[in-house]
């Protein structure tokens, strides 16, 4: 196992450079690609014009049937009847013009009654009468008020009807003629009906009371003004053919429609709409291989989003973090791709089989919930293209959100439950999600199953969650100890005072046990409140004395109704076995195999600091000797990290406080500033990434947490009362 770390240190040592960084990424797309290339193939047929389909063929995905569209367009255009405009002023038109004819008869016979008036007055006074015009003059007279068309239209028994009627018969005739015309001409009449419509009027003027003569006239009139009024619009009707056309929807092979059924003939439109879906052999498309790269693309860069450009994790544990994620994402393709290569065995529930709770549960106890989430999102895409066997399309959606829900529902249980005991739990509840979402996606296409069919499917469910929660809890100690990473759990578990070297403490070193969870208390607080690790302060805090156990009775805290060892001792030999407790400490913890972070704490927790009190004892006992003020200081090496900084100022402070006979909140508050400054001004602080505005957080929290520990209490009287009489 030794071995195994240090190879993946030296490959985390790689990851930090950027060509190697880059090349990891691109492995793992390399992996992405190798394991979804074969599902997002397109599938192609070998069949021939005229050949018999030796199975049903479905469409793999929706493409829209242009051909079909524009043909089905054209049948639509062709259905649209022409348009007809009619011309409502041609009917008031005609009247008018029959209308004037019989006037201009009318005016006429005024002109000759005006004339012979005037021709029996000259008679009066001798001159010669006038006599009556004759008909052919009144037809003269007549043509001449009417336009050359009108005259070279109507026969001459028409103006000679007119001539000789009178003007009462022309004003009967001419009502009865322009009401016919108007009746007839408010209807459509079209250019084949115009000869029906010179008959309809023919009729109605044949039975009226007029003479032969100006009847016959006022039938050819009337015949004579029924014309045309409906004539073809080309621009309304072309806008109704282009409507007509629009309106016609796209004709779409759908996905997962049958093209053909098994044993039809693949005639002429067969074989062109395999050809447009692109079922063919001899029709080669790259468009998915490209989306599949695009996809793999979009996944990547989430991934390196979440790990470079966000600053949740400082960058030394990037690298580890990131070797992790990868290994464990690759495990879950891997899984993956091996159990969707039994849907060849038509298995339509082998995809439920996935444990897709697993990297999710990992994930989020090793790394992070967020990058958990992100992970289950991606695996989620992965899985519904690599489960696409028997589902018309690329996508299983089912099985997406199967394993979607699987692992968010994993990820959330272990929110709240941070012990290794609970994983188990965790997939239980797993199970439980995925048999609810199974149902749901069984339930909501409708779709009927039977009994066995259903069987099949909760038990994929079933087993899913659990082998979630089985695999979990077997790799969780390999990954934490190849890649030394201390997670919740694990810390949750180190704190449990079960643990042998807590009951070790607690048993040779009571003393130094209640110091350490004084302290514990202490710098859970000050890093919280500085967004560090609360629980790695508090559990740390825990061991960061362990090496006092090798000599409990030489630490003040254990020495309760002892001698003090120290006065009968040298003071550089007081100071070598201060000193000592830890480097024992950590050579303790790492005896037992403890995190890394754990031995770091108890190893920096004092820093280089000095022993001055026994430096100062040393420099009275012996003012004339030279004196090295590096054989009283701690060997180190100083803080690394923000919870070893504020342990070992927590420890100072705690131990300082407790030597006070009565702490008030002004001389704790004094303490505290003093020792933080003696750090600061000791360079104890220097290797670590606090702030000066951390360091202020830091001081008022344990201040405010030591007022609440050594606060005033009541006197109560009666207990005063009694403790005086005993």
């Amino acid at each position: 196992m030794e071995k195994l770390q240090q190879h993946f240190i030296r490959i985390r040592k790689l990851l930090d450079i950027s060509f190697f960084r880059i090349l990891f990424f691109i492995v793992l797309g390399l992996v992405l690609y190798t394991a979804m290339y074969t599902n997002v193939k397109p599938e192609k047929l070998d069949v021939d014009l005229f050949s018999v389909a030796e199975k049903t063929i479905r469409s793999p995905g929706t493409v829209e049937d242009k051909k079909s569209t524009e043909r089905k367009r054209d049948e639509a255009r062709n259905q649209v009847q022409p348009v007809y405009t009619l011309k409502n002023e041609y009917a008031q038109n005609r009247v008018d013009l029959i209308s004037s004819i019989f006037n201009a008869a009318s005016e006429v016979n005024d002109e000759i009654s005006e004339n012979l008036k005037e021709s029996e007055e000259e008679t009066a006074e001798d001159q010669l009468p006038t006599s009556e015009p004759s008909t052919a003059e009144k037809i003269t007279m007549l043509t001449g008020k009417l336009t050359p068309t009108v005259t070279k239209d109507l026969s001459n028994q028409v103006f000679t009807a007119l001539v000789q009627a009178s003007n009462d018969e022309l004003s009967i005739a001419k009502d009865l003629t322009v009401t016919a015309i108007n009746n007839v001409m408010t209807k459509r009449i079209p250019a084949d009906e115009v000869e029906n419509a010179k008959k309809s009027l023919e009729e109605e003027l044949k039975y009226t009371a007029l003479n032969d003569n100006l009847r016959m006239a006022a039938i050819e009139l009337g015949r004579y003004a029924v014309i045309q009024n409906e004539f073809y619009d080309p621009t309304a009707t072309e806008e109704l053919r282009q409507k007509a056309a629009e309106s016609v929807e796209p004709v779409k092979i759908l996905q997962g429609q049958v093209i053909v059924e098994e044993g039809e003939l693949i005639d002429q439109e067969i074989y062109r709409q395999l050809k447009l879906v692109g079922l063919l052999q001899n029709e080669k498309t790259y468009k998915p291989f490209i989306g599949l790269i695009m996809l793999i693309v979009i996944m990547l860069s989430a991934i390196y989003y979440n790990f470079y450009l966000m600053k949740s994790s400082l960058p030394e544990k990037r690298q580890t973090y990131l070797l992790l994620f990868g290994l464990i994402f690759v495990l879950s393709i891997f899984l993956m791709k091996i159990i969707s290569l039994l849907q060849f065995y038509n298995y339509p529930w082998v995809g439920y089989l996935f444990p897709a709770a697993l990297a999710g549960m990992l994930l989020k106890i090793l790394i992070d919930e967020k990058l958990a989430i992100l992970t289950s999102v991606i695996l989620s895409l992965c899985g519904s293209i690599l489960f696409n066997e028997g589902v018309s399309g690329t996508l299983n959606f089912s099985v997406g959100f199967y394993i979607l829900f699987s692992s968010l529902a994993g990820i959330l249980y272990l929110s709240n439950q941070n012990q290794r005991s609970r994983i188990l739990q965790a997939g239980l509840f797993a199970a439980i999600v995925n048999l609810m979402t199974l149902l749901a996606v069984m339930f909501l296409p409708n779709g009927h199953f039977s009994g066995i069919e259903y069987g099949y499917y909760f038990i994929a469910a079933l087993v899913s969650g659990l082998i979630s929660a089985v695999l979990t809890i077997g790799l969780l100690p390999f990954f934490e100890a190849s890649f030394g990473i201390l997670s919740t759990m694990r810390l949750i578990e180190l704190s449990n005072p079960n643990h042998p070297l807590l009951r070790k403490i607690l048993m040779e070193a009571p003393g130094t046990y209640h110091h350490s969870v004084m302290v514990a208390n202490l710098a859970e607080s000050a890093c919280e409140a500085i967004g560090a690790n609360g629980l790695l302060a508090r559990v740390g805090s825990y061991y960061h004395d362990i090496g006092k156990t090798k000599r409990p009775h030489f630490f003040i805290e254990n020495q309760m109704n002892q001698d003090n060892p120290h006065d009968r001792l040298t003071p550089d030999k007081s100071a070598s076995i201060i000193i000592a407790h830890a480097v024992d400490g950590a050579n303790i913890l790492r005896k037992y195999q403890m995190p890394k972070e754990i031995v770091d704490i108890a190893e920096q927790h004092h820093g280089t600091s000095l022993l001055q009190f026994f430096y100062h004892k040393e420099l009275q006992m012996n003012p004339h000797s030279k004196i090295k003020e590096e054989d009283f200081r701690y060997p180190g090496p100083k803080a690394q990290s923000k919870e070893c900084a504020v342990i070992g100022i927590a420890d100072s402070v705690e131990a300082a406080v407790r030597s006070i006979p009565n702490p008030t909140p002004e001389l704790i508050e004094s303490l505290v500033k003093k020792i933080i400054a003696d750090r600061i001004q000791d360079g104890q602080l220097n290797e670590c990434d606090l702030t000066m505005k951390e360091i202020e957080t830091v001081s008022y929290t344990l201040c405010e947490t030591l007022k609440g520990i050594f606060h005033s209490r009541i006197e109560y009287p009666e207990l005063t009362k009694k403790v005086k009489q005993a």
